[in-house]
């Protein structure tokens, strides 16, 4: 009788690999969020273009359109961020209105529009569109998310706890329920039972983080909004892998596809958490 230990399921493999893989990813995450500075933005920029070439190459564009694309991406995060939000003029705050107010978070506006120029830029030079639509899906949530770690880097714990609870509930309630698919020709293994189970993982801890965390109150009530804004994410991305032909937007990350197999839910939740951030400002 042979020793060698039997063959561990494929299934129970996966899922170790996935969640080896998701605990190293989000300790790296942690520590740049909370150290901050040119640390999290260069991480941040890096990501993105990285989500670029994903981008890019699903929708078959030419290696030197992708490589013009990535350094375009990360030198407008970087020299955007520094021109507009310098890392350490604002510390750690008990408000966002006590530190920073609309007349702060004013530069935004710009700096979205100078982003969208360079991706109009780049479609036009490389005569294709989806550069223009990859920057911008890109490039504008990434620097949303800059600037909320620029404001208050808490609230960036809280927008990704938020997602991760949507993905996780969304994925053990959609297998343990099962039920009615949510869009099966866009992806087919998405049901209404792991929607409601992403949406209520998410309003649950989407309030315990905003009271931990000692966040303004519309932050204890939205938890539940952002997984819809995530899960419709995650959905767009899929219908752009459907339309490529494409299983995962990449094989970077072992057990999870791409990059942007990761953060599809994260691109929306950061822009609208950012819109939140301005709208209490603007209110205050």
């Amino acid at each position: 009788m042979s020793d060698a230990a039997p063959a561990e399921p494929k299934g129970s493999s996966d899922l170790t690999t996935r969640f080896a893989t998701a605990v190293v990813l989000i300790a790296v995450a942690c520590a740049a969020i909370y150290i901050g500075g040119w640390l999290f933005r260069l991480l941040a920029a890096g990501v993105a273009g990285v989500m670029l070439y994903e981008w890019a190459t699903l929708h078959k564009v030419g290696r030197i359109w992708w490589i013009a694309g990535i350094v375009l991406m990360i030198a407008a995060l970087l020299v955007l961020s520094w021109r507009y939000f310098p890392p350490g003029t604002i510390d750690y705050v008990e408000g966002i209105g006590e530190a920073v107010d609309a007349r702060s978070l004013q530069p935004v506006w710009v700096a979205f529009a100078v982003i969208a120029g360079l991706g109009l830029l780049l479609g036009a030079v490389s005569r294709r569109l989806a550069m223009t639509t990859g920057f911008l899906y890109v490039g504008i949530p990434t620097f949303a998310l800059i600037v909320i770690e620029w404001a208050r880097y808490d609230i960036v714990f809280w927008l990704m706890l938020v997602t991760w609870a949507t993905d996780i509930c969304a994925y053990f309630a959609g297998r343990r329920i099962g039920g009615p698919k949510l869009a099966p020709r866009v992806s087919p293994n998405k049901t209404w039972a792991g929607l409601g189970g992403g949406v209520l993982g998410a309003a649950i801890v989407g309030a315990l983080a905003a009271w931990a965390f000692d966040l303004e109150l519309p932050f204890l009530f939205i938890g539940a909004a952002m997984a819809v804004i995530a899960q419709a994410g995650d959905l767009y991305e899929s219908w752009v892998k459907r339309r490529a032909g494409a299983k995962d937007s990449s094989h970077l990350i072992p057990g999870h596809g791409g990059v942007l197999d990761r953060l599809d839910g994260l691109l929306p939740v950061a822009l609208a958490t950012l819109l939140v951030m301005i709208a209490i400002v603007g209110l205050a």
